[in-house]
């Protein structure tokens, strides 16, 4: 029988439906027209949030982008292929390829764990748009994508404004803090979109050889019994091989992909834990797999990455990557050339968390080099603006390089010694001197 050994989750209020009583269910488009023109006749920029990263409602969003001439577009990680146009808006607090290089970005920073707090306090909704399952005992799911969408419904309802679902058959049934009644939602419609998947291509060369390093690096460090933060990306993927020998692992993250079934297949995960995350991406594989499976935990973000609840679960181990790691231990993960690329992500939240975790441990891992710029990632002190610091331990493809509980100038030498690229190691230990650090 599963058991949660770490985190019982309390039931929440079902969300109260209009002023009058009564939910309207209607599934035409010209329905549903008619609601969305009503609520934002004398909005002048409304804000819309739909559900993002995987499983953006392409379908209805479209159909909100055809009625409402102005808006302000709220979605986490935005793939490509939302409405780009004058007169939307983008706004997010985490930058995907769909946002990043627009010129009318509105970007929020925040850390993901704080993101819902925006929906009450600053950022109100006036329309929230989810992406769902098809029904099962008159219940749908939010599926793939919990995240922050749960607050923004709450938030929404207490304004008065819509919720509109797109219905799919392709989105998987999941259990935990996405699942509603039917006829909660104000009306929705059906259609299946395909859900997007992570880019998958593997790298090759020498990408492949220090990809494959670290991981070994990063895995070599994780103990039978430990919870896990799995991230997307080629770092993530070249640890899990190495997981595989061992035993009752948890995992505690904000999202995971295709490559836990790797740990699945081999055994590895704890079968008396839930299995908790608040999004996901990948395969059909994936999503058969996770659909109605009762070990998997789908909750709400301010759960999952709240500092204090990462740091409740056993042998925490966090795994983040970045772009560049200065040698006070600092990581720049979210900005280029004092652009934003991404965002604070849930980065601080689960570096913090694991620290404070009985066993745990918060990881760096990055390439020495960024063979694309030419670079060294390991710098003397970061001028970007910093997105996190002090993990336990940096590791690059140089090897390991440990900073938890250490001086600065012990951290300096350190990273210098076994995580900068052998070029430009002199060149860091007279910059160091600068700082004080040598």
């Amino acid at each position: 029988m599963l058991t949660d050994k770490t985190f019982a989750r309390p039931v929440p209020p079902r969300p109260p439906v209009g002023d009058n009583g009564q939910v309207t269910s209607p599934t035409r488009s010209e329905d549903l027209t008619a609601l969305i023109r009503e609520r934002c006749a004398t909005l002048r920029s409304p804000r819309v949030v739909t559900s993002g990263n995987a499983a953006v409602p392409h379908t209805l969003l479209a159909l909100v982008d055809s009625v409402v001439p102005r808006y302000r577009l709220n979605i986490l990680n935005a793939p490509k292929g939302i409405p780009v146009r004058d007169g939307v808006i983008p706004e997010t607090s985490f930058v995907g390829s769909g946002m990043r290089h627009s010129p009318t970005l509105a970007y929020v920073p925040a850390r993901l764990s704080m993101v819902p707090t925006l929906f009450s306090r600053t950022l109100h909704p006036d329309i929230v748009l989810v992406h769902t399952s098809k029904p099962i005992a008159g219940k749908v799911s939010l599926g793939i994508e919990v995240n922050v969408i749960p607050a923004a419904i709450e938030a929404v309802r207490r304004r008065g404004g819509l919720v509109l679902a797109q219905v799919n058959e392709t989105m998987p049934y999941t259990y935990g803090d996405g699942e509603y009644e039917l006829d909660f939602f104000d009306g929705w419609i059906e259609a299946d979109d395909v859900l997007a998947r992570p880019a998958s291509t593997p790298p090759t060369g020498e990408r492949a050889e220090s990809a494959a390093v670290i991981g070994d690096y990063c895995a070599s460090r994780v103990q039978s019994g430990a919870t896990l933060q799995l991230g997307i990306g080629e770092i993530p993927d070249a640890t899990l091989p190495g997981l595989t020998r061992l035993r009752d692992l948890g995992l505690w993250t904000e999202m995971f992909s295709d490559r836990l079934l790797t740990l699945h297949r081999a055994g590895a995960l704890d079968p008396e834990r839930y299995l908790i995350a608040s999004f996901m991406a990948g395969s059909e594989e994936l999503l058969t797999w996770v659909d109605q499976n009762k070990q998997i935990r789908m909750l709400r973000t301010e759960t999952v990455n709240s500092p204090a609840n990462v740091a409740r679960q056993p042998g925490m181990t966090s795994i983040n990557t970045a772009l560049q790691v200065d040698l006070f231990a600092q990581a720049n993960a979210s900005r280029r050339k004092a652009r934003i690329h991404s965002g604070f992500g849930g980065q601080t939240d689960f570096i913090v968390g694991a620290l404070h975790a009985p066993g745990g441990q918060a990881i760096m891992a990055l390439r020495s080099w960024h063979p694309k710029a030419n670079v060294s990632t390991i710098v003397p002190l970061i001028e970007e603006p910093v997105t996190s610091f002090q993990p336990s331990v940096v590791i690059t493809e140089q090897g390991v390089a440990e900073v938890g509980g250490r001086t600065e100038r012990a951290q300096a030498r350190a990273i210098i010694d076994n995580a900068a690229h052998p070029s430009v190691r002199e060149e860091l230990w007279e910059e160091a001197g600068y700082l004080g650090l040598a």
